[in-house]
């Protein structure tokens, strides 16, 4: 059975993201499916991925600002953290095709 209902990701969201930044989710929990372990790692690997993608957009564009308001060392690691956070988003991207390779 899935159900729709908000995670606590713990850490604060009572800041400016300029994304959409929703929480929510819907899907099965494990007392509620038979899910295999690649078919969780597979979902969890999916959102990851996307949820990476929009806080590397988020700190880019902070990045922006950040020059475009005298702060420009700043902007170069916010920059930095963007690019890890992609590099991120590439060893998850990595693991999901080992996963669908060895089904």
């Amino acid at each position: 059975m899935t159900h729709h209902h908000k995670h606590d990701h713990n850490h604060e969201h009572n800041h400016d993201h300029d994304h959409p930044h929703d929480h929510d989710h819907d899907h099965p929990h494990d007392h509620q499916n038979n899910m295999s372990f690649d078919q969780k790692m597979l979902k969890l690997l999916e959102h990851w991925i996307k949820h990476n993608a929009g806080h590397a957009d988020t700190y880019r564009l902070w990045a922006k600002r950040a020059r475009e308001n005298g702060f420009a060392e700043a902007g170069t690691l916010l920059d930095e953290a963007a690019a890890t956070t992609d590099q991120i988003s590439k060893i998850f991207e990595s693991t999901d095709k080992i996963i669908k390779s060895l089904k």
